[in-house]
């Protein structure tokens, strides 16, 4: 069995192949994004225990709740807080607070969790959504501000770590971006057609200090924006992971076939 990592831009379909692939391959286990994960910390806090402990004290009502969605990893407590529903009055923004991405950390910090995370790893017989590419390359554009030849440096860190890790890499190439974005946009929606995944994209782009500088104003920008990054992720396969990867068609492709390929 491999570690499988699913990757693309937004709308290029990974929950699909993703759950596709678990139907198949049952015996791995599915880390989607914001499960506490071995390898990715989206959408989750990462405390120190003071800082934990401090959370359990201001929301004393959550307590059972916390505790069942925190994992103990060497001195730091992980918590998938936004799979806790709750309507106690400021949870989520605290526990945000202390996540890694959207500039929360230091580069050096967030390098340093990121690839001591990965060093640490071991197993085989996962499915990872989002957990090599998309998180990690947007805080490095977004956040960062770091050059393509900074992050190509990053990944050349990162491969030299997973290539001992028995994984492989399937990357979801989408040539209709605009297309894919306009139906996410849409399709996100609430009950009364109310957009929802549009303004929360484009305000998490233009607070970012990427977005401060460069400006996000429509649709199209936020096409260039994911253009942009899947060429850069698609350089990074061809220069560094070349051997451990397989680029698919968004969409279009034979799941039993994609097996067959991942098994060779």
């Amino acid at each position: 069995m491999k570690n499988i990592f699913i990757e693309g831009i937004q709308g290029s379909g990974k929950s699909t192949l993703m759950k596709s692939l678990y139907e198949k391959l049952n015996v791995y286990h599915m880390y989607l994004e914001g499960d506490i994960s071995p390898v990715e910390l989206a959408w989750c806090s990462y405390m120190t225990e003071e800082e934990y402990q401090q959370a359990l004290a201001r929301f004393p009502d959550l307590v059972s709740e916390i505790e069942k969605h925190t994992k103990k990893e060497d001195n730091h407590f992980i918590v998938e807080y936004t799979r806790i529903v709750t309507d106690v009055k400021g949870f989520h923004y605290y526990m945000e607070q202390y996540e890694i991405y959207n500039g929360k950390r230091s580069f050096d910090e967030f390098k340093g969790i990121i690839m001591s995370r990965l060093q640490k790893f071991q197993g085989a017989g996962n499915l990872f959504e989002c957990s090599l590419f998309q998180n990690i390359i947007e805080e490095l554009i977004l956040f960062y501000c770091r050059t393509e030849e900074e992050i190509i440096g990053f990944y050349s860190d990162i491969f030299e770590i997973i290539k001992q890790k028995n994984f492989v890499l399937l990357y979801l190439y989408s040539d209709d971006i605009e297309s894919n974005i306009l139906k996410i946009k849409k399709e996100r929606s609430d009950e009364k057609g109310v957009e929802m995944w549009y303004p929360l994209v484009m305000r998490y782009l233009n607070e970012s200090p990427f977005g401060k500088k460069s400006g996000f104003s429509d649709i199209s920008d936020i096409v260039a924006h994911y253009k942009r990054r899947m060429n850069l992720e698609v350089r990074i396969i061809k220069e560094i992971m070349e051997g451990y990867s397989i680029i698919l068609p968004a969409k279009i492709y034979d799941i039993n076939d994609v097996i067959n390929k991942i098994e060779e």
